[in-house]
C-alpha cells in the first residue's frame, strides 16, 4: 500500500507565527505535509518523496546580513514551490529578480485583482479579498516569471512560472482573512502538484500505534507525563497500543 506521507507537501519554515497554520491547512486537503527547516539539504526534502513545496512567511527582509535564503536544493529540481508572502521575496531574490523596501507596508485587509490566468488561481473571483503583511515588495520579476495579481500598493501581488510550476504570493492564504485562500491552495495541491487526497489524522494514528506495538512487542512501557502536549499524546498512543502495559507516571515540572 502507497504510503500516503509520501507524494505530500515539504513546508519550508522560514519563522513564520503561521508556518503550522499552512501545513495544517494542506493536510486539511486530505495531503499530508511535513514541516521543515530553511535550511534542510535536498536529501532531507527528497526523504520526504514531495510532489511540491511551499515557503513560508518571514518577519525578515531578504537584505539583512542573516536572513533565511531560497533553500539552494530545490534550485536542481523541478519541484513545483508556492513561495507566501516572504517566502515569494525569497524566490524572487534567488532568481534575479528585484525586492525592496516600500514605503507603504501592507498589513491587515486588503485587496488584490488577478491580471493573468493560471492554474493557480483557476475557478477563483477576479478581486480577491487577501490579508498582507510585509514591508518589502517585489520591484522586478525574476526572469521566466509574469504578474499573476495586483494590489494597491504590490504591482506584483502574485507572479508565476507556469512552465516551472513555480508560483508566489505576496498574501497569506492560510489565514481565514483570506476567503478564497484554501481554494488557491488547492489548485496548487491538486491542478499544480498532482496530489492525491490519500492522508487523514485517522490515518496517522493507526500508522503510529501499529509502529508502537511492533518496536514495544509484549514489553511494558514506563512513561514521565508533565501533563504537557507532547507527554500527553505520548500517553494516549501508547495506551491505544499497548493498553494497561503502559506505566504512566506523572511528573510535576512546577
Amino acid at each position: 500500500m502507497t504510503d500516503p506521507r509520501r507524494g505530500g507537501i515539504v513546508v519550508i519554515d522560514y519563522g513564520s507565527q503561521y508556518t503550522q497554520l499552512i501545513a495544517r491547512r494542506i493536510r486539511e486537503q486530505g495531503v499530508y505535509a511535513e514541516v521543515l527547516p530553511h535550511d534542510a539539504d535536498l536529501s532531507l526534502i527528497e526523504a520526504h518523496q514531495p510532489r511540491g513545496v511551499i515557503l513560508s512567511g518571514s518577519p525578515h527582509s531578504v537584505y539583512e546580513p542573516d536572513a533565511p535564503q531560497f533553500p539552494s536544493a530545490l534550485l536542481s529540481r523541478r519541484l513545483p514551490v508556492l513561495g507566501v508572502c516572504y517566502g515569494m521575496q525569497a524566490m524572487a531574490h534567488v532568481l534575479g529578480g528585484a525586492v525592496a523596501g516600500s514605503s507603504v507596508r501592507e498589513y491587515g485587509a486588503s485587496q488584490i485583482t488577478v491580471v493573468s490566468e493560471s492554474p493557480l488561481f483557476a475557478d477563483l473571483p477576479e478581486t480577491l479579498d487577501v490579508w498582507m503583511s510585509h514591508g518589502d515588495r517585489i520591484e522586478e520579476l525574476p526572469p521566466g516569471f509574469v504578474a499573476l495579481a495586483q494590489s494597491a500598493g504590490s504591482p506584483y501581488a502574485a507572479m508565476g512560472d507556469p512552465a516551472r510550476g513555480w508560483y508566489g504570493v505576496q498574501f497569506h492564504p492560510e489565514v481565514v482573512h483570506t476567503p478564497e485562500g484554501s481554494a488557491l491552495l488547492r489548485n496548487f495541491l491538486f491542478g499544480v502538484c498532482g496530489c492525491a487526497a490519500n492522508w487523514s489524522a485517522g490515518a496517522f494514528i493507526d500508522d503510529a500505534v501499529s509502529a508502537i506495538q511492533n518496536t514495544v512487542g509484549g514489553e511494558r512501557v514506563l512513561l514521565g507525563l508533565s501533563g504537557g502536549v507532547d507527554s500527553a499524546v505520548a500517553s494516549a498512543l501508547l495506551h491505544r497500543a499497548i493498553g494497561e502495559r503502559l506505566i504512566a507516571v506523572f511528573v510535576n515540572t512546577g
